[in-house]
């Protein structure tokens, strides 16, 4: 993996960014919109995937995940929706006050809410 996030159509890469925190996934998202691909197709190489991007992932329709580094509270979430996902490694939490912030939510729309005007307010 030579980016922070990949999106792969058909084992061919469509899409990477080397963002920082959950902006891959905004810039994902607009990709996707804008090449109108259908996201259960795309399988998501991500190189941290904590609770919040589980949340953003599976808002986007992302049904296929690998990560090098998952938090069991992302594990978890992706279990719950039966979300197929693979990782190189396993840790309890990774440390990023939105994972705290989103530890017991299960609803993907209100999450993305959240996420998305904390990334305006951090933007400002």
């Amino acid at each position: 993996m030579n980016h922070t996030l990949e999106a792969y159509l058909n084992e061919r890469m469509v899409f990477y960014s080397d963002g920082k925190w959950l902006y891959p996934l905004f810039d994902l998202e607009q990709f996707i919109l804008q090449n109108q691909i259908e996201p259960a197709h795309l399988i998501i190489v991500d190189k941290i995937v904590g609770r919040a991007a589980a949340l953003v992932q599976m808002h986007l329709g992302i049904k296929t995940v690998r990560a090098n580094l998952m938090s069991k509270l992302a594990q978890e979430l992706f279990d719950h929706f039966h979300i197929s996902y693979h990782y190189d490694q396993l840790v309890d939490r990774i440390q990023c006050r939105t994972e705290e912030i989103l530890k017991d939510e299960y609803n993907p729309q209100r999450a993305y809410e959240f996420i998305y005007q904390l990334a305006n307010k951090k933007n400002r």
